[in-house]
């Protein structure tokens, strides 16, 4: 009796080899708090994981243990431990919450199932790999008006005040409706086919007030990786309100790498930009005139180039004397902190105003609108 005894435990435990966990399969979905299926997020949100497997073969399965790790690019892994008992038909799913997502992109590390015997002697186990990847946008807050940037429509750069005079350029901006008297050669004759109506190009126009976005990368001059995250997210704001208004609107970021956008109002401006600031990091080694001067190129003449930046000082005020000489309308929205009030902060920013050019001041996201939709005051106070 002993000896068939130890024979069924040694064949059970062998047979367990091959309780199918090592072809076990799944399906990922991922749920917002709202409910509704997300690929693209924007920062703090949580997400809801849902896993559902099927396990083949027939051998009794008391549990699965559910190993997976979400992978954020440039950034720390988070893993995550689950566990079920499948059913009967040996299905069986799990549900788990991440933490609030930080800006980046995210991917699944291949999930790692297991299973032990009854005694606990032994584990099996198999993986399944889904490609499941996500980006998670920076944090961005709506802004209505700037009046800064209604007072550049009328400034040196500008050649109209209303939009239907405005002289266009050759820079095809998109498609839009047919309008009456629309000559043969602005049809666009692909759309017109595809929508079965008729559609005109659309051109971008020389009178247009045009911003370009100055995003500082500079190491240094982020002591605490909060304060570039307040940098990203209010170049970001900043986008969406100028494409919002079909401002021609570009972006320069130099960190490691030279990066930048030259001024457009179009949809695939709006999506590159967003793409850029979703990956971009705080690695540059060069102060801030340095790398303004290496992107020239890309700050053109008679634009309004708006600086993100932590940085003040003597830095700051060559770096704005350098983009005035050049044909540019310099403004600055200086990161700052409560504590860093200091008399020497207060004097170089008293420097910059008495040049006219505009400063805002903020030390979180929400103060942006604020800032902004009463800026005629705050730039021009002393």
């Amino acid at each position: 009796m002993l000896f068939m005894i130890v024979n069924v435990l040694f064949l059970y435990l062998l047979l367990g080899r091959w309780s199918g966990i090592s072809k076990i399969s799944g399906e990922r979905r991922l749920v917002q708090a709202g409910g509704a299926q997300q690929t693209v997020l924007e920062a703090g949100t949580r997400l809801k994981i849902e896993l559902q497997f099927r396990i083949p073969g027939l051998w009794p399965i008391p549990y699965v243990l559910v190993r997976e790790r979400l992978v954020r690019q440039g950034g720390k892994d988070m893993p995550f431990e689950v566990s079920f008992v499948p059913d009967f038909r040996r299905h069986g799913s799990i549900t788990y919450l991440t933490p609030p997502l930080s800006r980046g992109h995210y991917r699944f590390s291949p999930t790692v199932c297991s299973t032990r015997d009854v005694f606990g002697l032994f584990e099996h186990d198999g993986t399944f790999e889904s490609a499941h990847r996500f980006s998670v946008l920076p944090q961005k807050i709506r802004i209505r008006h700037w009046n800064e940037l209604h007072r550049g429509m009328k400034g040196p750069y500008s050649h109209a005040t209303a939009l239907r005079s405005m002289k266009e350029t050759t820079q095809l901006n998109g498609v839009r409706d047919y309008h009456y008297g629309d000559r043969l050669s602005r049809i666009h004759w692909n759309a017109t086919a595809k929508s079965g109506e008729w559609k005109s190009k659309e051109f971008e126009r020389e009178a247009m007030p045009r911003s370009v976005i100055v995003l500082d990368r500079c190491e240094a001059a982020y002591p605490q990786p909060e304060f570039f995250e307040l940098a990203v997210s209010t170049a970001a704001s900043l986008a969406d309100f100028g494409l919002r208004r079909e401002t021609a609107t570009g972006l320069v970021s130099s960190g490691a790498t030279k990066e930048g956008f030259l001024p457009r109002a179009s949809e695939e401006q709006r999506s590159l930009i967003a793409k850029h600031l979703t990956g971009v990091a705080c690695d540059g080694q060069s102060a801030l005139y340095s790398s303004m001067r290496q992107a020239a190129e890309l700050l053109p003449s008679g634009s309004i180039a708006v600086i993100v930046s932590p940085q003040g000082g003597e830095e700051m005020l060559r770096t704005m004397q350098w983009l005035d000489r050049k044909g540019l309308a310099p403004c600055l929205i200086h990161l700052q902190a409560p504590a860093d009030k200091t008399p020497e902060a207060l004097h170089w920013q008293r420097l910059v105003r008495s040049h006219g050019w505009p400063l805002y001041t903020i030390g979180h996201l929400q103060e942006l609108p604020a800032a902004l939709e009463g800026g005629a005051h705050h730039a021009s106070s002393v």
